[in-house]
């Protein structure tokens, strides 16, 4: 385990040497908010709630998921692509470590460094702005920091996915900005889940996508109450479990066609 923690240690100094493209980042961030906190101002107009959320509640919701998403947003499904292309996955593996665990680590490093000097700092500012509410629960925050973490793990195992899907396409970087899109539009960072048809949230109840941007943010405005907080821990506790079986099986093959291509 010492030498997963040094991987996260390794990454943040990493990111630490280029701190100052973060700055700018929450300037881009809090534009972005800023963009949204507008719009829906106009679609709420005068009425109290939507979908049994404020607009109070909705400029949170807008605010957590994007300054979230600092948090569980990585690059690790270009970095395996890209290793994979020069060759290099060979070396690392042969190093004395699991190579995906290594990745997932490097990607936790790296967002500890967001939510510290990305994150936080952005939350500070627009909450001076914009009429955000941060609530004063301790339990909330509890599930909150459970929630974030989950959608931390689902999305950086979607990206291992989408890095190890190289070893079979040679080139995936269309696939790659598609499933950003994807997760950008059905985790709930757009638009919440509760704003889509119906049908669609239905079909969202099957997929991995709302555990990494709209349960954590619902949980934290406050938009989910008693069982359905437990309700959504579930649902990403579930995911994170399920999404490790085609991983494995998606690794094994893709190590067997890494041999039959060497040779």
């Amino acid at each position: 385990m010492a030498k997963y923690m040094e991987m996260i240690r390794i990454r943040f100094l990493m990111m630490l040497a280029y701190r100052t493209n973060y700055y700018s980042g929450i300037l881009i961030y809090s534009i972005n908010i800023g963009a949204y906190y507008f719009l829906w101002s106009a679609i709420y107009g005068d009425k109290s709630s939507i979908q049994d959320l404020s607009i109070v509640q909705m400029t949170t919701y807008i605010a957590v998921s994007w300054m979230a998403r600092a948090f569980y947003f990585n690059n690790i499904d270009r970095e395996i692509a890209l290793e994979i292309k020069e060759g290099k996955v060979a070396i690392e593996m042969i190093r004395p470590y699991n190579y995906l665990g290594m990745k997932m680590m490097q990607g936790l490093g790296e967002g500890l460094f967001r939510i510290l000097f990305f994150s936080v700092p952005g939350m500070v500012i627009v909450y001076f702005i914009f009429p955000i509410q941060f609530t004063t629960h301790p339990a909330t925050w509890g599930y909150f920091l459970i929630s974030i973490l989950l959608s931390f793990i689902i999305n950086t195992q979607i990206n291992l996915l989408t890095g190890i899907a190289t070893f079979f396409l040679f080139n995936n970087d269309g696939l790659i900005r598609a499933k950003r899109v994807v997760i950008d539009l059905f985790s709930g960072l757009i638009l919440p889940i509760s704003f889509f048809p119906v049908w669609a949230q239905s079909v969202m109840d099957y997929l991995p996508f709302k555990g990494i941007s709209y349960i954590p943010s619902m949980i934290f405005t406050e938009g989910f109450q008693g069982n359905e907080i437990l309700h959504g821990l579930m649902n990403q506790t579930v995911w994170a479990l399920v999404l490790f079986i085609p991983i494995q099986l998606l690794w094994t093959t893709a190590k067997r066609q890494l041999i039959v291509q060497g040779g």
